[in-house]
């Protein structure tokens, strides 16, 4: 399968597969046909569902417009199981999402398994409840396969050879070859495409099994542009400044598209969940580190850092000081009961405020309603 694209450019990794969400919005064929020939993707991944309650409003349309423009087409699901029987719960209600949204019959319904919730459970507990979701997806007529972090494969979960999507980010991309004995590496959640908005999940296929279990027949028709705008994609050009410090800045910012919170500031650290645009985050520190301008949110439980832009661009993702209304959480409250009480559907609420509806609240806590 990787012949024709090792030959265009043996040194980079090569951006054979993209994954998309309605963090990205709405997606046009159009967009798709430049990936394909501009870029060398063959096959899109597509976010169906969460949970047992939500399902991707841009699912449906991610899935027919990466069919015309002759990509294969998988899914996943964003995994919250904590026991086997949730896990066969979210498959069934992930099978019957990807069914309705148009998921062809022998696609990838992968299980996105880097949830708060499985980093509370045991490695066993972990393999048990993937187990059982891989055994009831293919019961829709669907592969299976699991997604998760470099640093969770094989510690949090088992990862066997010639299994497995890992997402693991080097500071410098070229020559590197990591996870060549599983089925996909996703090397970089920045990507750009000439006519698409804001940044994306890419990955390196090293077998056919995203590719319909077959020799990929999807071809570029511009493999000058492939070579150089993977070239480009490898590169890294940025110098931090040995002095660099984190320095105080309370601000709150409302992110223009979205964008990955993670445990540490760097692309290298894992995620903790990705903030859709629309959401505002509040800050208290910032510096300038890897690239890119970070900052620090304190949360309940430590802090998560964001990157607000590249250093050259420094608020190319985010809007600053917006005014906002906010409600402080009572004993008894809920995402539900609150988002009644001003006119919001509650997986609106809690995104824009940087939390799941699976995201316990506190008496206490102030929510962005505004």
């Amino acid at each position: 399968m990787a012949t024709l694209f090792l030959g265009l450019n043996a040194n980079a990794a090569r951006m054979d597969m993209v994954d998309v969400s309605n963090n990205n919005g709405y997606m046009s064929t159009a967009e798709y046909v430049s990936m394909r020939n501009e870029f060398g993707v063959k096959a899109v991944t597509v976010k169906i569902s969460e949970g047992t309650a939500f399902k991707d409003g841009y699912a449906a349309s991610n899935i027919a417009n990466g069919q015309a423009a002759g990509l294969y087409v998988n899914g996943y699901h964003f995994a919250h199981y904590k026991t086997k029987a949730q896990a066969i719960a979210e498959a069934d209600f992930a099978g019957q999402a990807a069914k309705a949204a148009g998921l062809p019959v022998g696609a990838v319904l992968a299980t996105d398994v880097e949830s708060q919730e499985a980093n509370n459970q045991s490695k066993a507990t972990n393999d048990r409840n993937n187990a059982a979701f891989m055994k009831e997806i293919q019961k829709f007529g669907y592969r299976a396969d699991i997604y998760t972090s470099g640093s969770w494969a094989n510690n949090k979960m088992t990862i066997k050879g010639k299994t497995g999507w890992i997402a693991a980010y080097p500071y410098v991309v070229s020559g590197k070859n990591w996870y060549s004995t599983n089925h996909a590496w996703q090397w970089s959640s920045t990507a750009k495409f000439r006519i698409s908005y804001g940044g994306f999940d890419v990955s390196q296929l090293n077998s056919n099994y995203y590719t319909a279990g077959q020799k990929s027949t999807v071809k570029p028709t511009n493999k000058d542009a492939v070579k150089a705008n993977n070239r480009k994609a490898n590169k890294n050009t940025y110098h931090p400044a040995a002095s660099a410090k984190w320095v105080k800045e309370t601000k709150t910012y409302t992110l223009k598209t979205a964008v990955k919170l993670r445990t540490g500031a760097a692309t290298s650290s894992n995620a903790i969940t990705i903030l859709p645009a629309g959401s505002t985050v509040k800050t208290d520190q910032a510096i300038i580190k890897g690239g890119y301008r970070w900052v620090r949110q304190p949360r309940f439980y430590g802090y998560g850092y964001l990157a607000t832009g590249p250093a050259s661009n420094t608020l190319e993702y985010v809007k600053s000081d917006v005014t906002h209304t906010y409600y402080t959480v009572k004993s008894g409250d809920s995402w539900w009961a609150i988002a009644q009480r001003n006119g919001l559907n509650m997986t609106t609420l809690a995104s824009q405020n940087g939390k799941s509806i699976y995201t316990t609240i506190y008496p206490g806590q102030r929510l962005v309603v505004r």
